[in-house]
């Protein structure tokens, strides 16, 4: 089991995963900035200046305890959001995942690639045996990339936050390090499907 201190590239069909810079705030601050983003992800009471997001991604390659990664577009380079490994458990091997993708990154399977390549990278490369997550339950897009990708659900926190003025769910996923190894992220795929993705 090594430490999250690399910060590799991952190539995958359609999305590179690369480490993050300063340069990349301005963009990840209009990701941020965006109604849907926004709107599933957990509010923060925290402003997020362009000072401040500088700071934080320029710092997240000296972070040894944890993994974030920036997901750019293969064909065009350009940045769309973000994938983390974080909360590491070095006992229990474990660790969070999160991610999210900007409007010019949704609908084209960049989400879903870049979920499969960190986490495979997470269970492959530095041992994990188990990847767990929270998304909120009226986020069908990411629960289905979750699903996609080998989640499974394990429970819901039922009501346990109050968005705009309605009560949502939680819903808490993972993945275990026998499971990756089964199905390598593609959990409904049939071998015997050559067109099956």
């Amino acid at each position: 089991m090594s430490d999250f201190s690399v910060k590799p590239v991952l190539t995958g069909d359609r999305a590179v995963l690369r480490p993050f810079t300063e340069a990349d705030a301005a963009v990840m601050k209009e990701i941020i900035e965006d109604p849907e983003v926004i709107r599933f992800t957990d509010e923060s009471s925290e402003e997020f200046t362009l000072e401040r997001l500088r700071s934080w991604y320029g710092s997240r390659s000296d972070q040894p305890d944890r993994l974030d990664l920036a997901v750019t577009d293969r064909a065009t380079g350009e940045l769309v959001g973000e994938v983390v490994l974080y909360e590491w458990d070095p006992k229990a091997r474990s660790c969070v995942f999160r991610t999210l993708i900007g409007p010019r990154g949704r609908g084209r399977g960049l989400g879903t690639e870049a979920t499969r390549l960190i986490v495979g990278y997470g269970f492959e490369q530095l041992g994990l045996h188990r990847v767990q997550l929270e998304a909120y339950g009226h986020n069908p897009r990411a629960l289905r990339v979750y699903e996609k990708a080998g989640f499974v659900v394990e429970g819901v926190r039922r009501e346990a936050d109050l968005r705009d003025g309605q009560w949502v769910d939680w819903v808490m996923m993972a993945v275990l390090d026998r499971e990756w190894a089964s199905h390598q992220g593609r959990p409904g795929l049939n071998a015997l499907d050559p067109t099956a993705r």
